[in-house]
């Protein structure tokens, strides 16, 4: 016991003094995991995960129900094992600056893609800004499949007129792992974009995101643009 303690406090001085760039990735794991399997090896647990989900990625990307299906694997470590990537989403999410001004589709896309960090489902955002694009609110609207998310147009208007927004924006994404707007999204935008204009709010982007990458309609000449 003594040494396993003794192991345990090792790794932790070792990340505490140097992080993770000299650890390899089921070294990460074994240290996640002393902090919610006490008294186990968690160096095997920790090669149990990345055997089952292929890597790092998968694991941090696997849903805690998929964690509990391996051995060992009891519902304190998936509960922390999930909790990794939500922190990072929310801490990402919080290094944006509020009430940003959102003047192009590159300030846009920093603005959203944390937002869609954790998504397994397709999600839409909608963005609300004043009339010099600023933010005013940032909202999830609609949560879907994994092929597609239902546009509410409806709930849309009422958030633009409830911010008193003189310009919206709207974000989601393509589980797929491909940003290329569908003709299902380009006629949804169009929709929105005439139902928006005709209460006196401008759709000036719908951003689509895949992973890390984007696409902006607006920019591929998908939406005209409506910029002050």
């Amino acid at each position: 016991m003594e040494e396993h303690h003794g192991h345990r406090e090792r790794m932790r001085q070792r990340f505490l003094r140097h992080g993770l760039d000299n650890f390899d990735d089921h070294n990460v794991l074994e240290l996640l995991l002393f902090y919610a399997v006490p008294r186990r090896d968690t160096n095997l647990l920790a090669h149990r995960l990345l055997d089952a989900f292929g890597g790092l990625d998968g694991v941090f990307g696997a849903t805690p129900e998929a964690l509990m299906t391996v051995e060992g694997v009891g519902e304190n470590a998936a509960a922390l094992i999930h909790l990794v990537p939500e922190a990072a989403r929310r801490y990402f999410i919080s290094k944006t600056e509020p009430g940003c001004i959102l003047a192009d589709s590159a300030a846009a896309g920093r603005y959203l893609l944390p937002r869609f960090l954790t998504c397994r489902n397709e999600t839409m955002y909608l963005v609300c800004m004043d009339a010099k694009l600023k933010v005013l609110d940032c909202r999830e609207v609609n949560q879907g499949g994994t092929v597609s998310v239902p546009v509410n147009i409806r709930q849309i208007v009422q958030i633009a007129l409830g911010q008193n927004a003189s310009y919206a924006l709207l974000a989601h994404n393509h589980t797929s792992g491909i940003a290329l707007p569908s003709a299902e999204d380009i006629a949804a935008t169009a929709q929105v974009s005439r139902v928006l204009s005709a209460v006196g709010v401008a759709l000036t982007d719908h951003i689509v995101v895949a992973g890390d990458d984007f696409v902006s309609m607006a920019d591929s000449g998908m939406l005209p643009k409506a910029m002050p």
